[in-house]
Order: C-alpha cells, then structure tokens, then sequence
C-alpha cells in the first residue's frame, strides 16, 4: 500500500461495523502474512493520521508539507498495526497515536527541510543576536537586531520562526556516558505520595477495565475527548460523524462507565462482607 493518503477522501470511506473489525483484526493477528487485512486496517485507521498531523504542523516551519508530514504518518501507523499485540492490555488507538506521532517527529528530526539560503539568514539572526547579547548584557529585541542587521523586524521575527528544532524529551543532554535524558531532569511539581500514587494506580486500572467494556466507537470517542483533547466537533469530523450524535454517544458512554464502576465498587463491598 502507498504511504500516503488523500485525507479529503476519507469522508467516502466504508466504515466497518464493530462486529466486522473485531474480525478483520483476528483475521491479520492469526496471519500476519495477510497483507489485504492489513491494508484494510490501515484505511479503516487512516483518521489518526489526520488527527496527528493537525496536531504536529502547527508547530513546524511551513516548508514542511502536509503531504510528507502524513507519508511519515502512515508509516508509524503501518509499524503500529504490525507490532500490535492485544496481549498487552493497550488499545490499539492509544498505541497507535504514539506510533504515529513517534515516527512523524523522528523522519522530521532525521532530516533539514529548510532550503540552504534560509538557513544562511538563520545563521546571520544568531550571530547578531549573540553578539548584540554580549554587547547589551541582555537578550536583545527583534528590533534591535533587525536594525544591527538593516532588516525588516517582521522579517526577522519570521526567520527566527523558521528556525524550528524538534526536540524529544528522551534526547540526552551533553554526550558523555552521565548524560542524562532531558525527561528525567525536569521537576514533577505534582507529584504524588506513595499512597496517593497508590490510590491513583487503583482508579486508573478500574477506568481502564471499564472503558475495556464498551463498544468500540464509544471507547474510540472517550480516548479522543479526554487523552487526546479533542472537541466533540473535531471527533465528528475525524470519524465521519455528526457532532451531536457523537456528543450523545459521549454522555452514553458516561453514564455506561459510572454504572460499571459502581456495579464494580457494589462487587468489592458484597465480597469483603462474605470475606
């Protein structure tokens, strides 16, 4: 299947019932070999893509396409169908949006999209910039250094907005065997005691076991709304869906959860009392 995908076509799609996906996932896990499964699986999919991307472009330059961003898309969404395991107890959308969004940022990371004349101007912005720095004691303005460069401010604005660096939070920072990865040198102001940590790890795996029991559409919108920020409108729109049906399979899905929960809390009380 070609890496890429026209995403205005998706509205056109067929589909699948939950009954038919479930299927199509058990035909390719009992034969990987299956490359028409997989492909079905991968347009069936295709609206993480488009989810992911929406998410990533805003914050690279503009002479990163669209087109490419999605290629990258497709093929950690490929990755994530193919290294699926239901075994471990994770969704495949959530697995998924990692994927995807992994492979985007590290095709990104691996390569320079910006033409050698921009990043000759980037260059000239930094020099001013440092040396403006050491000469004012202070990070010097846009102004400042569009004067000392006789250059249009804005100009300047916008070429210190092209110099954008993706970052990950597991690079390390310096490059001796100490380095340590940027994730682990920041600070966790909301960081929990051992009990709370405790507490939170109950509800969580409850939560999960729960959302385990609903549809698969009802379980695809709560991961959109509440692990991936969506708006109910933005979740329409990505699975084909009116905003107010979706709005009515979440508050469905609400009450569906708070009945489990409670059905799970009554189960535990019933079995202390016999214990």
């Amino acid at each position: 299947m070609s890496q890429s995908f026209d995403f205005t076509s998706y509205n056109n799609i067929k589909r699948l019932s939950e009954e038919e996906l479930a299927s199509l996932w058990e035909q390719y896990l009992s034969d990987k070999s299956n490359k028409a499964a997989r492909d079905t699986l991968i347009v069936q999919y295709i609206y993480l893509i488009r989810y992911v991307v929406g998410r990533v472009k805003v914050t690279l330059p503009g002479t990163i396409s669209i087109e490419d961003i999605a290629g990258y898309g497709v093929e950690g969404l490929i990755n994530a169908i193919e290294r699926y395991s239901p075994h471990k107890n994770t969704r495949f959308e959530t697995y998924a949006l990692i994927r995807i969004r992994g492979a985007i940022l590290d095709r990104i990371r691996a390569q320079d999209f910006l033409p050698r004349s921009v990043r000759k101007k980037i260059k000239d912005v930094k020099q001013a910039q440092e040396h403006l720095k050491q000469e004012l004691g202070r990070m010097p303005t846009t102004t400042e250094i569009a004067n000392y460069l006789d250059m249009d401010a804005d100009k300047v604005s916008q070429i210190l907005a092209d110099d954008t660096t993706i970052t990950s939070l597991y690079d390390k920072k310096g490059s001796t065997e100490d380095s340590v990865e940027i994730i682990d040198t920041i600070e966790d102001t909301n960081k929990l005691n051992p009990q709370e940590q405790a507490e939170e790890k109950n509800v969580k795996h409850e939560l999960e076991k729960a959302l385990m029991r609903l549809p698969e559409r009802e379980r695809v919108i709560m991961v959109l709304y509440y692990q991936e920020n969506m708006t109910l409108k933005e979740i329409g729109e990505t699975i084909g869906m009116s905003e107010s049906r979706v709005c009515q399979l979440h508050a469905q899905s609400i009450m569906k959860l708070k009945n489990i929960l409670s059905e799970n809390r009554t189960t535990r009380l019933r079995q202390s009392i016999i214990a």
